[in-house]
């Protein structure tokens, strides 16, 4: 940032970026995709370091992983086609987005331990500070807003 002081430019700091960092990446569903999707969205993270300054424990870190991890997977099981996801982030926040095309929208079931499976959403909930669902042309689009510290 700077200052400008009797008409000289003095420097006062770090220039912090004004827009979130914005990514994206397509996914055809083929084996390792979601292995793929966490080491791009582990990038991300690092350049949400780097690019904003952003203190992310390993735990915030970790949970933004698990999301994507949880998102991709229900994507790549439950629709018929290619999936993408996007993420954005400050050094306050993450949000997870996966578009993929079938329409049927994600349940999320009631808890049960003695269930095998189905407790992705069950997860992503638990993490996540907000999620969402809407319906597009093609499909569907998952969100979820996972914050960051430096735990």
């Amino acid at each position: 940032m700077n200052d400008h002081v009797g008409g000289a430019v003095v420097a006062t700091g770090f220039d912090v970026p004004v827009e979130p960092l914005r990514r994206a990446a397509h996914y055809t569903g083929e084996p390792g995709c979601i292995a793929e999707a966490r080491a791009f969205a582990a990038h991300f993270v690092g350049r949400l370091r780097t690019e904003w300054c952003a203190e992310i424990g390993p735990r915030a870190e970790e949970e933004v992983l698990l999301v994507v991890s949880e998102l991709v997977t229900n994507a790549d099981r439950h629709s018929n086609g290619p999936y993408i996801l996007e993420l954005e982030g400050t050094d306050t926040f993450v949000t997870v987005c996966v578009c993929d095309s079938s329409a049927a929208l994600p349940r999320r079931f009631p808890r049960d331990p003695e269930r095998i499976g189905r407790h992705g959403l069950e997860i992503v909930h638990a993490l996540a500070k907000g999620m969402s669902v809407e319906r597009v042309p093609v499909g569907k689009r998952v969100s979820a807003v996972v914050a960051l510290s430096a735990e």
